[in-house]
């Protein structure tokens, strides 16, 4: 009887260790609608310029990364860089992650991200936007949206 409390406080021990370990784990989910009318200063874009960016964030024990996907179309030329910035709606900010460069419609990465940064995604302020070389400061913008958490 004694071998079988021992087992089972074993066991319990373990279960607590392992909600402690899957707390410490947190997700979040992001979407960005990128356009040419979101973007600051407005650039000489064809109107229908378009994409979307998705991203979940992933911070494991102040150890975090950002999975993302980027798809646009009818840009004026090649993308030639895309960024995540840090900027609210209608204003210009400095580069925070970038992403690629060139890009390729329906690209997708793993970018490792300080643990900082992936908590302040959370509250919201920062933008992605993809450039041309019509269009060096950017051609399509979108601001990033938390999506679930």
């Amino acid at each position: 009887m004694a071998k079988l409390v021992g087992i089972v406080a074993a066991l319990g021990a373990l279960a607590v260790i392992g909600v402690a370990v899957a707390a410490s784990t947190t997700t979040y989910s992001y979407r960005a609608t990128l356009t040419p009318k979101n973007e600051v200063p407005a650039p000489n874009a064809p109107a229908k310029a378009a994409g979307v960016f998705t991203a979940t964030v992933t911070d494991k024990k102040g150890k975090a990364s950002i999975r993302w996907t980027l798809t646009f179309r009818r840009l004026s030329g090649k993308a030639v860089a895309a960024h995540i910035h840090k900027g609210a709606s209608g204003v210009a900010g400095p580069v925070v992650v970038p992403l690629c460069g060139p890009c390729r419609n329906g690209q997708n990465a793993r970018t490792a991200i300080d643990h900082d940064l992936a908590e302040a995604l959370e509250k919201g302020g920062y933008y992605v936007n993809v450039h041309t070389a019509k269009n060096a400061g950017g051609e399509i913008r979108g601001q990033l949206k938390l999506l679930h958490g």
